[in-house]
């Protein structure tokens, strides 16, 4: 299904060849995101990610750069996250050359003008305040906060406005000459696209890329004993409220089983928790949960937007249904439509071009192993209902439990702590 090779400086190249298209999605990952950062330079990669766009020595503006890429009619961007960052465009085949040459230039000659760095420092404060002055954001910052406090994954990724208002340019850059490394780095493609000539390009414009010694990060810290409740009053119409528990990492066993119990809890219309919440119940308009495997830990979150006098009773409700997964075994049944959904929904993101590259590269980078989409839904197919009853028990306990709450409150949460116990 893919191809892949390592340049002599740890690059590697990874192409998915489709035939059938006229395009090319072409990303770098890098193994870099917030959780490397010390806390004085919180935010530092995202404030790169920024900073790559705003101009290089061949493409002096940030308008320069759109023009490379936009003005052929390509798109393009880039992500930070907690344990990777992403820069990406999808081009007409015929652009390949021109995007991967901009791409990297942006990765290896960006100019951090000094005076670029302070309209991007106002421009990334501006984006904190409005994640910030989004309530259901801010539920899902305090329950992170919550769940690995003091440590780089309870915090932010775009930092916090001290941090970014204190960051420096020769800071930006030490970090990027310990992090941005060619060995910690994968190209991925897929479209219209020969491997050995994204090999050829690939070696032309990042063979230079000097490789360094890998930096160790902290691990994830012990876990916190519970349940934990924290609510932040804010004059809002709503309640956000935002659960959160350890669940496994992308290193243990049960990372198949905890993408489908995530399914039945909380994707999709079908879901226990929109079925009854929202439809049963009329508590909510929203209500979801996800799940997220890192390299060391991971987390199964809650959200829901309700009325703030019917935050009580959505919060006895959420439980509920976490409580009888706990109690109750998975039917067959729905085990069997749980996993017809994950692969139909797998079928469908995998027709994206991107979303192939990304699936193949990112296994490659972050491990532990790396599937094709059929070994997946074998893997899936593989977890019994007893494995779900297992994993509910072990996630949704009480001293895992954490639950932020924003709204306009006046208390200080007793009413929901009380309410909080299995």
């Amino acid at each position: 299904m893919y191809e892949m090779t390592t340049l002599d400086n740890g690059l590697r190249i990874l192409t998915v060849s489709l035939p059938y298209v006229q395009s090319v999605s072409l990303g770098f990952f890098l193994g870099v995101g917030s959780r490397y950062e010390p806390e004085e330079i919180s935010g530092a990669s995202h404030f790169i990610e920024h900073m790559l766009f705003k101009g290089t020595s061949r493409w002096p503006t940030a308008r320069d750069i759109a023009e490379a890429i936009e003005g052929k009619g390509g798109v393009f961007n880039a992500s930070t996250g907690l344990e990777t960052s992403l820069f990406w465009a999808k081009v007409a085949a015929t652009h390949l050359p021109a995007a991967l040459d901009v791409l990297s230039d942006m990765l290896l000659h960006a100019n951090f003008d000094p005076v670029e760095m302070e309209k991007e420092r106002a421009v990334i404060t501006e984006e904190i305040s409005y994640i910030f002055d989004s309530p259901d954001s801010l539920a899902q910052i305090l329950v992170n906060r919550m769940q690995w406090p003091d440590h780089p994954l309870g915090r932010d990724v775009a930092g916090t406005p001290k941090t970014v208002a204190k960051m420096q340019r020769d800071a930006l850059l030490a970090f990027m000459a310990d992090h941005h490394r060619p060995d910690a780095t994968i190209l991925g493609l897929a479209g219209l696209v020969s491997h050995s000539d994204a090999v050829a390009l690939a070696d032309k414009y990042l063979g230079e890329w000097q490789p360094a010694a890998a930096v160790p990060w902290e691990p994830a810290p012990p876990e916190r004993d519970g349940p934990n409740v924290h609510v932040e009053v804010k004059d809002t119409e709503q309640a956000h409220v935002a659960f959160s528990f350890a669940g496994p990492s992308r290193q243990d066993r049960d990372r198949h089983a905890v993408r489908l119990l995530n399914v039945i809890l909380g994707e999709g219309m079908r879901s226990r928790l929109f079925q009854e919440i929202r439809e049963r119940l009329g508590l909510a308009y929203t209500v979801d949960s996800y799940a997220a495997t890192l390299q060391d830990t991971g987390t199964v979150s809650i959200y829901a937007g309700v009325a703030a006098h019917r935050a009580e009773e959505t919060i006895q409700a959420i439980l509920k249904q976490l409580d009888q997964l706990r109690q109750e075994s998975v039917t067959e049944d729905e085990l069997f439509r749980t996993k017809e959904f994950t692969r139909g929904r797998l079928s469908l993101s995998l027709e994206d071009s991107f979303t192939l590259a990304a699936w193949y590269t990112r296994q490659q980078l972050l491990g532990p192993e790396v599937l094709k989409p059929a070994d997946t839904m074998a893997c899936l197919d593989a977890v019994q209902t007893s494995d779900l009853q297992r994993l509910a028990r072990s996630i949704f306990r009480e001293d895992r439990l954490n639950l932020a709450v924003v709204g306009p409150f006046s208390d200080n949460g007793d009413r929901f702590r009380e309410l909080v116990h299995f």
